[in-house]
């Protein structure tokens, strides 16, 4: 059976030149400890500094403005708690959205149980924050404005620079989640204004269990998740995961530099999969913004269909999709994502998520427009 992956925004299969480099590092004689003063130390030490510039050069940063973690959750919580324990000095209140995920949303909800004043914005029908109405929820105690930079589970791109300027203008220390955006959306850190930004390698063709977190210069966070020896210049304790590293700077060197032609490629697709969708059925919506999405991202919600049978089907078919976030699976609740956009539960439940990745091609996606029907109807 032929065997179609739609779910990249799950995780992606590691690039094979990725793999390469990070073996280096797993065998011979690369294995140091790059804390250790000698040849092995400094060997695996220059490998670390080589990923870290990588990284900052696929956003336009300083390398020394990179902290690199074990992924987007760690970065997230790096970023929240970090900024909330060093400037509560200056105010206890947080803006976040309704959307973001649970990386972001649980941290937030968890500070509001220590004394912290909460504030999680409405989105509209497409997912996207007015921000105007983020303008109005700014206080004088404002410390954090986080808010992600394209939505994990409908694709929606946020305004980022709108909020970027807002955030400078108040002077409030804005960070944003940009695990799905990063090496598939052109940025650069001061494009956008943020002074934390939030990366993950296994969504570009890196390893699992690294990630990054750039942190602008000048912007103070403790060191509050770990505590340990002086690692990552004093921000995050803990012997570096060399090959996670080295594996994540060539991803992002990789995904960097092919991003403009792939980006074309995948919105081709993707615009394929949603006219072939939409045309076909008549109860169905598109869901997240009809435009302002990322390349790869199509997502859609049946009425009247079970979203776990049509994916089993659709798995039985060879066509691996998903219903939304790969790290909410298990819950039988419907998206707090499409219960924000306004989506009613029961529509929620029959959502399906379809994200395309540089292994698809166009015969992928007309396989699916097959199938899809079937799918639907034995759901």
């Amino acid at each position: 059976m032929r065997r179609i992956y739609f779910d990249h925004s799950a995780t992606t299969p590691v690039h094979a030149q990725v793999a390469e480099e990070m073996i280096r590092f797993l065998t011979g004689q690369n294995f140091g400890n790059p804390t250790s003063q000698h040849y092995f130390g400094n060997i695996a030490r220059k490998a670390v500094e080589e990923a870290r510039e990588k990284v900052a050069a696929a956003m336009s940063a300083d390398p020394g403005e990179i902290v690199f973690t074990s992924g987007g959750t760690e970065s997230d919580n790096m970023a929240i708690h970090g900024v909330a324990c060093t400037n509560r000095y200056r105010g206890n209140h947080i803006i976040t959205c309704a959307v973001e995920h649970h990386a972001v949303l649980n941290t937030v909800k968890a500070l509001g149980k220590q004394g912290f004043d909460i504030t999680i914005l409405p989105v509209d029908q497409y997912g996207r924050v007015n921000v105007d109405e983020l303008a109005d929820a700014v206080t004088d105690k404002t410390i954090l404005i986080s808010i992600m930079y394209a939505n994990n589970e409908v694709g929606t791109v946020m305004p980022i620079k709108e909020i970027g300027n807002l955030a400078g203008q108040r002077g409030i220390i804005f960070h944003t989640d940009a695990v799905q955006s990063f090496c598939k959306i052109p940025f650069t850190v001061d494009e956008l204004g943020v002074d934390l930004l939030s990366v993950s390698g296994h969504k570009i063709y890196g390893p699992k269990g690294i990630g990054a977190l750039y942190i602008r210069r000048g912007t103070r966070i403790k060191q509050t998740l770990f505590h340990g020896g002086a690692q990552e210049k004093l921000r995050r304790a803990g012997t570096e995961n060399v090959p996670g590293i080295v594996g994540l700077g060539k991803a992002a060197e990789l995904a960097f530099n092919g991003m403009e032609q792939e980006s074309k490629r995948l919105t081709v697709l993707r615009d394929r999969l949603i006219s072939g969708v939409l045309s076909r059925f008549k109860e169905v919506r598109l869901t997240g913004h009809p435009t302002s999405r990322l390349p790869n991202h199509a997502s859609f919600c049946f009425e009247f269909v079970e979203g776990e049978s049509m994916l089993f089907n659709l798995d039985m078919k060879g066509i691996a999709a998903s219903s939304g976030s790969a790290c909410t699976s298990g819950s039988l609740e419907p998206s707090h994502v499409l219960l924000a956009m306004g989506i009613p539960p029961q529509a929620a439940y029959g959502s399906l998520r379809l994200t395309l990745g540089r292994d698809n091609k166009e015969e992928d996606v007309e396989y699916f427009l097959e199938v899809i029907g079937s799918a639907i109807e034995t759901g």
